[in-house]
């Protein structure tokens, strides 16, 4: 069963009138993500450093946030969690995660780079993949410079940032370029066909909507033929061998809790130390929610402990 506070919040939602995100423009969905957030997310906690940066990449340059721990000495070279926000591909940006961003440097005494890559569809697929592919290896790159570790370099997101870690990851591995040691997939997309069973069990109702999964998508792919690209569905992958760990982190009443839980057994089976843990009282892009709902600051708090063991193996 959904949890009351969930419930609670679901409900409100519906009573508020607020309108679909397929009913909008990309330019209003965007502003209505960014406006709502300070509803539900707590406020921002303090850390030692937040950084503007810039890296660069093939359709030009990548703003990035540098984020380093509160008590964190200003020489010290930290590992680092770079981080791809979630929002369908279409919204969602460095402040709409500015609060995740800085709970997980402070939780697991890390540095973070969130990453404010292209979006759909001024940018389709696979853009994205491509800024964060190349923000990630500018990152390893300049790790020197910006007092991070790049021994202990992790990427992670959640939803369409988590697709783009799982695929920065089996392109890292492919190319042997960034090395990464953990890979952290909230609630992640993994196969843009969207056919697994919790796409109908969990369709409506719980935010996340069949519509909304169909607007993403098709504002981010440019045909059907990118479903079947295992950058834009890695589940699709024929190889999931020599991947770095990873904690997969799933919802009950996800439409993609499925294909998450499907990546993580699959990553499993070629042989890789994975953690898959499902919240299953909770709904997709319940993470960011922690003023209102206290699990999401239990899924933070687990996120950090995982990051923070992979950095210290």
């Amino acid at each position: 069963m959904l949890h009351p506070q969930t419930r609670s919040l679901l409900d409100l939602m519906e009573k508020s009138g607020l309108p679909p995100v397929h009913t909008l423009s990309p330019a209003d969905a965007r502003a209505l993500y960014r406006d709502r957030r300070n509803l539900t997310q707590p406020a921002p906690p303090a850390v030692a450093v937040v950084r503007d940066l810039k890296s660069h990449g093939p359709h030009g340059a990548i703003p990035l946030r540098l984020y380093r721990p509160a008590g964190a000495q200003d020489a010290a070279a930290l590992p680092v969690l770079v981080y791809f926000h979630g929002g369908g591909f279409v919204i969602g940006d460095l402040d709409t995660h500015d609060v995740l961003c800085r709970e997980l440097a402070n939780g697991a005494g890390c540095a973070v780079v969130a990453v404010d890559y292209r979006l759909a569809p001024e940018h389709p697929f696979p853009c994205a993949v491509d800024d964060c592919l190349a923000a990630t290896r500018w990152v390893s790159e300049n790790a020197a410079e910006l007092h991070l570790d790049a021994a202990r370099l992790a990427v992670g997101g959640d939803s369409a940032g988590g697709n783009l870690a799982a695929v920065v990851s089996l392109l890292a591995r492919d190319a042997d370029d960034p090395a990464i040691v953990f890979q952290l997939l909230i609630y992640p997309a993994t196969d843009a066909r969207c056919g697994a069973p919790s796409h109908q069990t969990n369709g409506q109702g719980y935010l996340l909507t069949t519509e909304s999964m169909a607007y993403y998508l098709g504002h981010y792919l440019q045909n059907a033929q990118d479903k079947l690209s295992d950058r834009a569905s890695p589940l699709l992958s024929r190889d999931l061998s020599h991947l770095p760990p990873a904690l997969v982190l799933t919802a009950g009443y996800d439409p993609l809790r499925d294909e998450g839980l499907q990546y993580a057994q699959r990553l499993s089976e070629a042989g890789n130390r994975v953690t898959a843990v499902c919240f299953e009282r909770q709904i997709h892009g319940f993470i960011l929610m922690g003023k209102v709902l206290e699990e999401a600051n239990s899924a933070v708090a687990l996120c950090a402990v995982e990051l923070k063991r992979a950095f210290q193996r």
